[in-house]
């Protein structure tokens, strides 16, 4: 009797567990953590101080970038995507603080002393990620004034915004006199200060990151930051190797000087611009775009370890890819090194999305902000967006879709500089130097021939000047 009712009560149990099981299924089937309709996993990879010439897959130079030649082949490629300017000689910082509180630019820099008000609201990127469910992480650069520590769930090496200043960097080279800057010398600290290149130790803790979340059903947030390629351009031998010095082009609108580079905030006094010696030599804007190009290709090195760790893990096919910089570059185009100017090769970034389902190999000539990332991070995630956030998704864009494109572009720098692009025209204005220059950058777009001054172009100054007001005052509410 008593076999027979463990035998019935076996039964029992078999049943019920199996019912359970069936609806825990069903269940789980349907629920965010199943494989099939699991959140994405959202990874940025940031550079610093990147022009959007200055990759390999923009046929522009020729700057080897062979893993994210392969991602924007993988993926979608924004050819025109902008950083709105600065309230800062360090660019990176208003952009940055744009990116992670959602403000545009001179409302990035009325809470910049306050941003964590924007943290105490819960409206920084990372902070909304998390509300969606996200485990989120840092490495590398910050440069907001926050403690990184307090805005995601696990931080890595966080990093200053540059290395520590050594005067041997600075007005380099000098035609026919040594050159005192070995910029593969590992004992020379910078990029190497602590004993590791700072985008290998990145790429270290990034690859490190994603292999801990292997086994994990919540998705990530990865915000992986480097200072590469800004200065010290500073890359091991064998990347030097790859740019002979005699081999590098000028860029096409290499000049000796800019005639109102004083005027405009980015005279000798510009810590940027003091990287090469005034006047500019080709010989010398030869060997600071054979550093940067050795870097960059340093960096894309890093950023192939990051890819291959993330299909390591098994996370490639759920998993949101974003690659741009926080801002463009001179190197010598317009006679300026630094990236405060209003030209399109320091306004403008690389800018690469790869994820589930996208249509591969596809380039978007759509302007946009490097900032509407954020966005379109929150979008695909499922997360709330805030209303103080300016910037605007582009996921249409990724799925082919109707976008309202915005009526133009905006730029600033202090109050020395401000720029409006508009449909094939851009306006570049330097507002107490009363300087005004014109580009038509469908026919030019390496902004060769100012058309200011040409009578046939007056109405077109006036209408860009009516919007680029107009822009001011909203931006400034």
């Amino acid at each position: 009797m008593n076999q027979t009712k463990r035998l019935l009560h076996s039964l029992l149990y078999f049943a019920t567990a199996t019912f359970l099981l069936a609806i825990t299924g069903e269940c789980l089937a349907g629920s965010p953590t199943s494989p099939e309709t699991t959140k994405p996993n959202i990874l940025f990879l940031f550079a610093d101080d990147l022009s959007y010439e200055a990759v390999g897959y923009a046929k522009r130079y020729n700057v080897q970038t062979p893993n994210l030649d392969r991602l924007a082949a993988r993926g979608v490629s924004f050819t025109h995507t902008h950083n709105m300017g600065s309230f800062s000689p360090a660019v990176c910082v208003a952009s940055r603080t744009m990116l992670v509180t959602g403000r545009s630019v001179w409302r990035a820099e009325a809470i910049y002393k306050n941003v964590s008000a924007v943290h105490k609201s819960q409206e920084m990127w990372p902070q909304l990620l998390k509300e969606a469910g996200y485990h989120t992480y840092m490495t590398g650069k910050w440069h907001v004034p926050i403690d990184a520590k307090i805005c995601f769930d696990q931080v890595g090496t966080v990093r200053a915004g540059m290395p520590n200043d050594k005067p041997k960097w600075y007005s380099r080279p000098v035609d026919g006199q040594p050159d005192p800057w070995n910029p593969a010398d590992e004992s020379a600290g910078g990029y190497w200060t602590g004993g590791k290149h700072w985008s290998v130790v990145t790429a270290d803790e990034a690859c490190g990151y994603i292999a801990s979340r292997k086994d994990q059903p919540q998705p990530f947030f990865a915000y992986v930051a480097f200072n590469a390629p800004h200065d010290p351009r500073q890359a091991p031998q064998a990347f030097l190797d790859r740019y002979p010095v005699e081999q590098i082009a000028l860029p096409e609108s290499y000049a000796a000087d800019y005639p109102f580079a004083k005027a405009i905030g980015c005279g000798p006094d510009l810590r940027d611009e003091r990287l090469a010696p005034f006047p500019r030599t080709p010989h010398a804007i030869q060997v600071h775009r054979r550093e940067y190009y050795a870097l960059i290709t340093h960096l894309d090195e890093q950023i192939g370890r990051i890819l291959r760790s993330l299909d390591e893990a098994g996370k490639g096919d759920n998993t949101w890819i974003f690659f741009t910089a926080d801002h463009g570059l001179a190197v010598g185009s317009h006679g300026l090194l630094g990236k405060q100017n209003m030209y399109e090769h320091s306004l403008r970034v690389p800018c690469i999305v790869a994820g589930p389902g996208i249509q591969t190999s596809r380039e978007i000539h759509e302007r946009i902000y490097l900032q509407d990332i954020v966005p379109t991070s929150l979008e695909l995630a499922g997360a709330s967006i805030p209303k103080t956030h300016e910037f605007r998704s582009f996921s249409p864009l990724l799925r082919s879709e109707t976008y309202e494109a915005r009526p133009g572009i905006y730029g600033a720098y202090l109050g020395l500089q401000r720029a409006y692009i508009q449909e094939n025209f851009k306006l570049i204005h330097y507002p107490k130097a009363k300087i005004t220059k014109l580009f038509d950058l469908s026919r030019d777009p390496l902004e060769l021939k100012d058309l200011a001054s040409d009578p046939e172009y007056q109405d077109e100054i006036v209408a860009l000047k009516e919007a680029l007001a107009a822009e001011e005052t909203r931006l400034h509410k």
